[in-house]
């Protein structure tokens, strides 16, 4: 028979509990992660990290169409991943935030470590 004794140590479950985030918080990461999930939505971050595009030039450096590049991008401004502005009759694209940026660079880092 296997014993399936449970060690905690009090103070170490008390302080994580302690610490956790809200569940919108966590919700709201999931959501971020769900997003990077996508391999298109990946390579698109990936072109507005190194520079703010519009929606013909994404679609070039991913060769995708510019309908399903603006669909991808729909989606992603919709959470709050990546913004947009209006440069002329252009609508130019970006990542959202240092946050994203930085969590997005970390992503790329760790990927590329791995190989």
């Amino acid at each position: 028979m296997v014993d399936f004794t449970i060690c905690t140590c009090e103070n170490a479950v008390l302080h994580a509990m302690d610490t956790m985030p809200d569940e919108r918080a966590m919700d709201r990461v999931a959501a971020l992660f769900k997003l990077c999930g996508d391999p298109t939505r990946v390579s698109i971050l990936c072109a507005l990290s190194r520079h703010e595009l519009c929606v013909c030039e994404i679609a070039s450096v991913v060769s995708m169409s510019s309908s399903a590049v603006s669909h991808q991008l729909r989606l992603l401004k919709q959470t709050g991943v990546i913004h947009s502005r209006r440069q002329g009759k252009a609508v130019v694209y970006s990542i959202a935030d240092g946050h994203i940026e930085e969590i997005f660079r970390l992503a790329l880092t760790h990927a590329e470590e791995e190989q």
